[in-house]
């Protein structure tokens, strides 16, 4: 999908976002977006970087995936 239509999506998207705490967390995850690599990472206590470890060692198990339309009904 072209770049236009990407940002044209995601304008939608935050455009219908009211929780203003989900909205500051969007702020703060873009703003860090030329956040050099690994920085992020680095800030981690060892329990947070094993907790997104072990989150990512579950995503890789198919019994363990939700379809999104059921996540973002769940998030409503």
């Amino acid at each position: 999908m072209p770049a236009v239509e990407l940002k044209t999506q995601l304008i939608r998207l935050v455009e219908e976002i009211q929780e203003e705490d989900l909205l500051e967390t969007l702020v703060r995850f873009l703003s860090q977006r030329n956040t050099p690599a690994g920085v992020l990472w680095d800030d981690l206590s060892e329990s947070q970087k094993q907790e997104v470890l072990d989150a990512y060692e579950e995503s890789e198990k198919e019994e363990n995936l939700v379809e999104k339309t059921r996540l973002f009904r769940h998030l409503k």
